[in-house]
């Protein structure tokens, strides 16, 4: 048998590649990590123009219990950043004018998002008959525990923002596991909720919206940087073959790397064409997650010439509010040092499956697009500055009624070859947050295989 030249290879440097190394060279493990781009983050991507700090991709995560516990093995929780207290004050565009989200009980019963008879059946809820939520859309499960009107006003504006995705189409077990699974519990949302809540020793992660000082690529930056030349950028693996007990990684234009162990971290539809030679039925499975395109376009605004103040977490577009715009982030209202003096950055995203023609719109068009929304939302007086746009072809990933079991399948599937993980954002949960826990969780399990 020939000797593999490294104990672990991981194909792409994204927030679950890059925790999956970290995991594994702290278990003693020699890696190397393969990424196709001359940069690593993914769709991390922080810049710093004119003095403003822009998040071109994710902006923003939140710390559960997997990406605490992986920041804190890495020594890396002391870099993380609490959002300002602000960001509890979240905005929805209801006829032109912003209207606070609710919050809390109080809030609810204030809010004009819903109906009276809207709140009582939301209210409801812990009386509502149990139900079978294996193989609803979240509109369904929505509908079933919330009542109707809560899916237009609340559930769909939330989707949009976390998803940029359809609630009719995403999977509620996929999407809210945490809410599918207390109503298996305790027969309804509240009830089940309320009794792991007082659970001693329950794995927890930290309230609220995080970053650092140096947006997200500085948990990019710190990883990557100690990887040294571990890290492989513009290597672009083209195929895998499991022979004689190792992973032989082609790499395009260049030699191929032969691992003991290996870790995939890149989008589905990418992965899907790597396993085409090793595992067919789990490519073609994998193939079938959809993608939500984004543009991300940033703005400069002088917080005196505009009628609504800019306060907050920022605001969701629900559908028909607007002619193209998703939602804007009030990012420097979150964290210092985002705006020069006496500005405000505010990012707009666009596309999504509501939009995703708008991604082919020319950079004037887009932009021209997106403030003609955002002044209806904000009422500006003078022009914004501009500060550039991202588009993002598969921003983010689409779990749709059966992903929990589709994701399954190809674990089981895939369970026949050893030492081999999957990991990011089309499995386990979207956000950055959620690949960070994905990357250090198949790092985990490589390490304990590997022992």
């Amino acid at each position: 048998m020939t000797a593999p030249d490294v104990d672990v290879a991981i194909i792409g440097a994204g927030a679950a590649g890059l925790a999956a190394a970290t995991v594994l060279r702290a278990a003693g493990r020699e890696v190397v990590v393969l990424e196709a781009e001359a940069r690593a983050g993914g769709s991390a991507c922080t810049e710093r123009r004119d003095g403003y700090l822009i998040e071109r991709g994710a902006n923003t995560f939140r710390l559960g219990p997997g990406a605490l516990a992986f920041l804190r093995g890495a020594g890396l929780e002391s870099r993380v950043l609490a959002a300002s207290p602000a960001s509890r004050e979240r905005f929805l565009l209801r006829g032109g004018r912003l209207v606070p989200v609710p919050m809390g009980p109080l809030e609810l019963v204030r809010t004009p998002l819903l109906s009276a008879r809207g709140k009582f059946r939301l209210l409801a809820e812990p009386f509502v008959r149990r139900g079978n939520p294996s193989g609803e859309s979240v509109a369904e499960f929505a509908a079933r525990r919330l009542g109707s009107e809560a899916v237009p006003a609340l559930i769909g504006p939330f989707l949009t923002g976390v998803y940029a995705g359809d609630e009719t189409r995403l999977g509620a077990e996929a999407v809210f596991p945490s809410l599918v699974a207390a109503e298996r519990r305790g027969g309804s949302i509240v009830r089940g909720l309320l009794a792991p809540a007082f659970e001693r020793g329950r794995p927890r992660g930290r309230a609220g919206s995080w970053s650092t000082a140096d947006g997200l690529l500085g948990l990019i930056d710190a990883m990557a940087s100690a990887l040294g030349p571990r890290l492989q950028l513009q290597h672009r693996a083209s195929g895998i073959r499991f022979e004689e007990g190792s992973y032989h990684i082609e790499i395009e234009g260049k030699s191929s790397l032969r691992a003991r162990g290996l870790v995939v971290a890149l989008p589905a539809p990418t992965t899907a064409g790597l396993l085409a030679g090793l595992e067919p039925e789990a490519g073609r499975e994998l193939a079938t997650i959809e993608y939500a395109p984004v543009a991300s376009v940033s703005v400069g605004v002088d917080p005196g010439a505009v009628r609504e103040p800019i306060r907050g977490f920022g605001f969701l577009v629900p559908c028909g509010e607007g002619e193209a715009l998703l939602g804007g982030l009030f990012l420097s209202a979150l964290f210092p040092g985002r705006a020069p003096a006496g500005r405000e950055l505010v990012t707009m995203l666009a596309g999504g499956m509501r939009r995703p023609d708008v991604l082919a719109e020319p950079d004037d068009r887009l932009s021209a697009m997106l403030l003609r929304d955002l002044d209806v939302a904000l009422g500006l007086r003078g022009d914004p500055e501009p500060l550039g746009i991202a588009r993002w072809p598969r921003a983010v990933p689409q779990p749709g009624r059966h992903h929990v079991s589709l994701v399954a399948s190809v674990r089981t599937r895939l369970a026949r070859f050893p030492r081999l993980a999957l990991a990011g954002a089309a499995y386990d949960g979207v956000a950055f947050g959620d690949a960070l826990a994905s990357g250090a969780a198949a790092g985990q399990r490589l390490s304990s295989e590997e022992s």
